[in-house]
């Protein structure tokens, strides 16, 4: 089997043809949204990005709509309609490649389940590695409990779990030893899975080191995280100081002999920290929610861009968690007015005020900071929100 080097080429038969009753999702689970995309998704990006080509996704009858729609903007994918059992579904991918592929014959291929969503760049390596020397390999797992021997609820022996392994896919095959054993597979039963079949047929099958990623995606619970969703957002703006202006910080007029130049009241510590929240939620930024060149925003006061921002972030279902913000200047100096804006900012975002942090620095006199042409601000803000189920 030393003629199989790791790089080459390989198919992949992705098996979603099952209902997922047990998942508790309103369509089957494969089509599914899991951590931001469907379930399905998920594994055929992975086949893509390690090289399989072609890939064939087994699908249930009635489903070629909500499988384009799931894989849209994917390339090289084709969908088969699968059968009654696994095995069929398999045997239709199987059977699909072998036709499509005629002139140009399969070498190996890697058959796996939709529901195992993370697919690990290392696991499809380490099966190419093993195919240089087996016909077959699957990715297992030690068991690592005790095992018991269940009869009417009560315990009838144990096993040596030294000598058991977890199985999970995907599982590679030189494909035609693989296409041959399902033709010629005689259960009774549908086979637990492809590597039952391929050793019924006479063939060995190595084994390689699975991952705990490959979990099966199999109950509603699986679908769901009591984990809190964490984002956050920069923002960064600078205005000119020039005569005649009125001087603007954090919602504070500060007397100063020079005054921010702007549209709005060119406030660029409140600036700053609205495109940090809206950056929170990715909607994009203050120039798109308030164009300088609508006339309605001609001086307006910058606390409005804020209140509208923390709006954004409410309806976003996220609630602010804290916001820290340096403002970067020679003069005036900040200090004597920090706590007035902490105090200011916590009331526009509604959050108390420990969670509103106000700094100042200046840059050595370097810049135009420094050199007092304008003044510059930076803000992050991190948002949280329970996650749904």
């Amino acid at each position: 089997m030393s003629n199989a080097p790791s790089s080459q080429p390989f198919a992949a038969i992705i098996v979603a043809a099952g209902k997922g009753l047990r998942a508790g999702q309103p369509l089957p689970k494969q089509f599914a949204q899991w951590q931001g995309k469907p379930v399905l998704r998920h594994s055929v990006e992975a086949f893509i990005k390690a090289g399989a080509s072609p890939i064939v996704v087994v699908i249930p009858e009635g489903a070629s709509d909500i499988a384009m729609e799931t894989l849209k903007g994917l390339t090289g994918v084709a969908f088969v309609i699968g059968g009654m059992t696994r095995q069929d579904s398999v045997r239709a991918g199987l059977e699909a490649l072998a036709s499509r592929h005629a002139h140009h014959p399969i070498s190996y291929v890697m058959i796996h389940d939709a529901a195992r969503a993370t697919l690990p760049q290392s696991v499809i390596t380490r099966l190419r590695q093993a195919l240089q020397q087996h016909s077959g390999a699957i990715p297992t797992l030690p068991v690592v409990d005790s095992l018991s021997v269940d009869k009417d609820g009560l315990m009838a022996g144990s096993a040596d779990r030294a000598a058991l392994r977890r199985v999970q896919t995907p599982q590679a095959f030189h494909f035609s030893a693989i296409l041959a054993a399902h033709r010629n597979w005689t259960g009774v039963t549908d086979a637990g899975d492809d590597a039952q079949v391929f050793a019924a047929s006479g063939e060995t099958v190595a084994h390689v080191l699975g991952d705990e990623a490959l979990k099966k995606l199999t109950f509603s619970e699986d679908f769901m995280t009591t984990s809190p969703i964490f984002r956050t957002g920069m923002g960064f703006d600078v205005h000119r100081l020039v005569e005649g202006e009125e001087l603007w910080l954090g919602g504070l007029h500060i007397p100063h002999s020079h005054g921010l130049a702007g549209h709005s009241d060119a406030d660029v510590a409140l600036h700053a920290i609205v495109d940090a929240l809206l950056g929170a939620i990715a909607a994009g930024d203050i120039g798109d929610h308030f164009p300088p060149t609508d006339p309605q925003w001609k001086g307006a006061a910058s606390s409005r861009f804020v209140e509208h921002a923390a709006k954004l972030v409410q309806e976003a279902g996220f609630t602010i968690a804290n916001v820290d913000l340096t403002i970067i200047c020679e003069a005036p100096k900040i200090g004597p007015h920090r706590q007035t804006i902490r105090e200011i900012i916590a009331g526009l975002l509604a959050v108390d005020i420990s969670q509103i942090s106000v700094k100042a620095t200046t840059t050595e006199r370097l810049g135009f900071t420094g050199r007092g042409e304008g003044i510059a601000a930076q803000a992050i803000a991190s948002v949280i929100k329970e996650s749904q189920s």
